[in-house]
């Protein structure tokens, strides 16, 4: 194996045992190492591609990132007990007649998980300074594992009682050691990515999926970017593609997060260059000179405004500076020191100019995210003394099918002539606040509803009920919704109602308030 080290990451070279048919990728794809085949092999044929797979900063990827969970234990407490022991080494076996103690062979597996008794193989995993060394059976994994069968079994097979293993984290061996003796998926936040980077080097497809879909589920705007970059680097289609979802639609916060300077220069310049990011284009310019600050450091460079330009390199010109607003540019952009005075002043004649200099910057405007507009009444009306607020809340709940981003909800106004209302609209789940915001808006006296916005988009997860909530103040004769629906259509989302405990005004599914949820899918 190569250990190559640079400056601002690791390059992991190790070999993966895959079919015959991935010999023929794409020139994007890794080099491969070819192997002869032996027509006296029992093995189908296979060939050893050497993978060189680039990370970076992998123990960053902590529990401040990831919430914590644990998936229910289905094993009986003599196994667990086995599992404890032999997860600290401490696994000698009571009984001379153990296997008897044991009805399924699923079972007697599993108490040689990571237990020396029978151990024809040790790994020495983790790198320099933090190894663990490990016990194995053959048998075991190369049932579990095609590389493993290769690595034992096979044409190339290991002579070696003892193999080093650099490249892989202790923590996350242990875990795909505990598919492959005990059936038994237990993920980490802190060492899910590390689990999969193993699952995916020694081919264990259910546990790479189980680690994809633990990182769907813990997707959030805090950790897309990242993952962005991870997805992208293990090649997770539909990993990505969430994760696009996520960033398109939260991109301030995503943005905004730590996590964002962290990703490498080819995801970088991805995110720049995306159509539909649904962000300000001043944040776009401080998030990427965040990451240049960082990747300053990371080259061991000094965070001057020099350098900064120089890490960016042609990145900068994917910021879309000419569509800022004036006031973004003339704050923001152009006091930067970041942009040459040649490129300060053509800008400023972009916008000023009749006649327009050309630019290196991208000046068309991103196209963003469309909001959908769910409409849950039939009709609306209007009585005298009909519908008051009076500070009181009226509420719904609702739940979707597919995740979508809840920007706010549409309103009725005024049913005497124009009017101003000022709307704390809120958004729960069970009794915890998830985004709420405090603004006004105009009534023009007609029946249409009126958008109130919250400051970012909120994430909704499928098959759950949220409540959403509005107190209005203005004036008290209004429009009101009737002829409510429980299920509504909308798009590709199914949206359902029901009435919701906090309303105190009237509103539920049959009528009153907060006609429209505007989100984005």
């Amino acid at each position: 194996m190569v250990d190559a080290k640079g400056k601002n990451m690791k390059c992991l070279t190790f070999f993966l045992m895959l079919p015959e048919s991935v010999k023929n990728r794409s020139k994007k794809g890794p080099k491969k190492a070819s192997s002869s085949s032996s027509s006296s092999s029992k093995l189908p044929p296979v060939c050893y591609e050497i993978i060189t797979l680039k990370t970076r900063k992998k123990k960053k990827m902590a529990a401040e990132i990831f919430p914590s969970k644990k998936p229910a234990n289905s094993n009986s407490n003599s196994v667990q007990q086995y599992h404890q022991q032999n997860l600290t080494n401490n696994n000698t076996i009571p009984s001379p007649n153990w296997q008897g103690l044991y009805g399924t062979i699923r079972e007697r597996n599993a108490v040689m998980f990571n237990n020396e008794l029978m151990a024809d193989v040790h790994f020495v995993v983790g790198s320099s300074g933090e190894t663990q060394r490990l016990p194995g059976h053959k048998y075991v994994l190369a049932v579990g594992s095609s590389v493993f069968h290769a690595m034992f079994y096979g044409e190339l097979a290991e002579d070696k009682d003892e193999i080093r293993i650099p490249d892989v984290e202790p923590a996350a061996f242990l875990a795909m050691l505990k598919y492959l003796y005990c059936d038994e998926i237990d993920l980490a936040a802190d060492t899910v990515l590390a689990t999969l980077y193993a699952a995916k080097k020694y081919i264990v497809p259910h546990l790479a999926r189980a680690c994809v879909n633990f990182l769907e589920t813990s997707l959030s705007a805090k950790n897309a970017c990242v993952l962005l970059s991870q997805s992208c680097l293990f090649e997770e289609p539909d990993l990505t593609q969430r994760c696009w979802e996520v960033i398109d639609a939260q991109a301030e916060l995503a943005l905004k997060s730590e996590g964002f300077c962290d990703i490498d220069f080819q995801t970088l310049e991805s995110i720049l260059k995306r159509e539909t990011l649904n962000a300000k284009e001043i944040f776009v310019f401080e998030a990427a000179l965040c990451w240049a600050e960082v990747e300053c450091q990371r080259q061991d460079l000094p965070p001057t405004i020099e350098n900064k330009r120089k890490v960016l390199g042609k990145a900068l010109y994917l910021i879309r500076i000419p569509t800022m607003a004036l006031d973004d540019f003339a704050n923001g952009a152009a006091q930067s020191g970041v942009l040459t005075l040649n490129e300060t002043n053509d800008i400023f004649l972009w916008y000023t100019a009749a006649k327009k200099p050309e630019l290196e910057f991208v000046s068309n405007p991103r196209k963003g995210l469309v909001p959908q507009r769910c409409h849950r009444f039939q009709s609306c009306a209007y009585r005298s003394n009909q519908w008051r607020y009076r500070g009181r809340c009226d509420s719904i709940q609702f739940a979707v099918d597919k995740r979508v981003f809840i920007a706010g909800f549409g309103l009725y106004g005024s049913s005497c002539g124009s009017a101003e209302y000022s709307a704390k609209i809120e958004l729960k789940r069970q009794g915890v606040i998830l985004g709420q915001n405090l603004s006004k808006y105009f009534s023009d006296g007609s029946s249409n509803t009126f958008p109130v916005w919250f400051e970012y988009p909120v994430q909704i997860e499928p098959d759950t009920f949220y409540t959403a909530s509005v107190v209005l103040d203005g004036n008290e004769l209004s429009y009101f919704g009737q002829e409510g629906m429980t299920e509504v259509q909308c798009g590709k989302v199914t949206v359902q109602f029901q009435c919701s405990s906090d309303s105190t005004n009237g509103t539920g599914v049959q009528g009153g308030q907060i006609p429209e949820l505007i989100f984005y899918a």
